[in-house]
């Protein structure tokens, strides 16, 4: 690869899923109008804080897997 050039980041058709859940029944995406059917789980980790924390180092995103945007959602017993 020739000096100066960037690395492309991979986009979030290219990443794993951490987890995929089936929702009990069908309900409509407030973002993309769609049924949704299915949503995704997407990792969160801490990379950067300028103090001691208290918050935590890792965390989840639930997305719509029809248009990929942040859902309101709780996924209980997670460990």
């Amino acid at each position: 690869m020739p000096v100066g050039q960037a690395v492309a980041e991979p986009t979030f058709e290219d990443r794993e899923m951490e987890a995929e859940y089936t929702v009990e029944y069908p309900v409509m995406c407030p973002c993309c109008d769609q049924v949704i059917k299915t949503v995704q789980v997407v990792r969160l980790l801490r990379t950067k804080v300028n103090f001691t924390s208290t918050l935590p180092r890792r965390g989840r995103m639930i997305v719509c897997a029809n248009c990929k945007k942040v859902l309101s959602a709780e996924l209980a017993g997670f460990a």
